[in-house]
């Protein structure tokens, strides 16, 4: 599946050579599948639809707001609205859901863009010894041999991902472990939150500081080398990166021994590390809400709230996952004094170390 086009502003030409500007037309015809020539009125007409619901559609992708006189779309335009439009119509997916998916589509595949942007520039800067500004004119030249091996492997990504979570409905369906969730009441069946998860969160020590005392170039740097280290861990151990928030990520594992094995990974990880501070872990088994890519709940908060209790280099887990965990020789859990906790009152963190075996293997 490949993200509909969409029409995006005309990108900013610095005043340069005619040959450089029409690179830049060019690319972006290419980008939007031909000339704009189509109004937003006369997409939403030819599409059978309000210009209402074609607004909603196209702000969930994340559009800019063209005006009634804007000559801004293009035939590609016209055809990926008709795709969504379509499986409203014939019943594939509600309209609600279809704007949230669009939503998704466009969220993901713009912070994607961003960042991939920025990996270019970064490489150009420092394999062609140029500046930010020239780098940024130069991803020009660039761009066009990687827009079809980028969409292929964007398509392809897609696909696998679509399949793992797949296999995980399957897996879980068929074990039961939906239904089982040691030590927190209630089943799938009456509980208001519905996934059973580990919830972890890892967070940086020191960064503000150190931070202060970086300059932008290298501070990204100490922020790539986080962010790619975490990801690496928490998919070799089989869980899911939510999201980074600064210094800060944000995981969740099918099962509390898989977040037992990658909060484990991801402190020893980083006690490891020359060039990055240790880590501040903690994790709790518990049931949430996924929605929009982001999960909510209790079991968010008071893995938070354990993490800003942990020490350097430690990983905490609550009293009810320290059960769960109970009787693994892979752990050695240490009861710790109990604690005040804003929202949840006196808990009582336990200590989560290494007992028996290697742990997660990362190449």
């Amino acid at each position: 599946m490949v993200p509909p086009e969409g029409p995006e502003p005309v990108v900013p030409v610095p005043t340069t050579s005619l040959p450089q500007l029409s690179s830049v037309r060019e690319l972006q015809r290419r980008l939007l599948g031909g000339d704009r020539t189509l109004k937003r009125r006369q997409v939403a007409s030819g599409v059978g639809v309000s210009l209402l619901s074609a607004r909603k559609i196209w702000r969930a992708l994340g559009f800019p707001n063209w005006g009634d006189d804007d000559v801004a779309f293009t035939e590609a335009d016209s055809q990926a609205l008709g795709t969504i439009v379509g499986m409203v119509r014939d019943g594939v997916l509600t309209e609600e859901t279809a704007i949230s998916i669009a939503r998704s589509i466009g969220q993901m595949t713009d912070r994607m863009v961003v960042w991939q942007v920025e990996a270019l520039v970064e490489d150009l800067m420092a394999n062609q010894g140029i500046p930010d500004s020239e780098a940024r004119q130069d991803i020009v030249k660039v761009l066009p041999a990687l827009i079809d091996p980028l969409e292929d492997v964007l398509r392809y990504s897609w696909r696998r991902q679509l399949n793992a979570a797949v296999q995980r409905l399957s897996v879980r369906a068929a074990s039961g472990l939906e239904a089982s969730e040691e030590g927190r009441e209630g089943d799938e069946d009456d509980s208001p939150l519905p996934l059973a998860r580990a919830v972890g969160f890892a967070d940086l020590v020191s960064y503000t500081s150190l931070s202060r005392r970086m300059n932008e170039r290298t501070l990204a740097q100490l922020v790539q080398r986080f962010e790619n280290k975490c990801a690496e861990i928490i998919s070799v151990g089989g869980g899911r990166l939510v999201k980074t928030i600064g210094d800060e990520v944000l995981y969740v594992a099918e099962t509390p021994t898989a977040g037992a094995e990658i909060s484990l990974a991801l402190s020893e990880a980083f006690e490891a590390d020359e060039i990055l501070p240790k880590t501040r872990v903690a994790l709790v088994w518990g049931r949430i809400l996924s929605r929009m890519g982001d999960i909510y709940g209790p079991t968010v908060n008071l893995a938070a709230r354990l993490t800003s209790l942990a020490e350097p280099g430690t990983v905490l887990v609550d009293q009810l996952t320290a059960n769960v965990l109970s009787g693994d020789e892979r752990y050695i859990l240490s009861p710790q004094a109990p604690e005040s906790v804003r929202g949840f009152g006196e808990i009582s963190p336990v200590l989560l170390e290494r007992g028996a075996g290697r742990g997660l293997v990362v190449d």
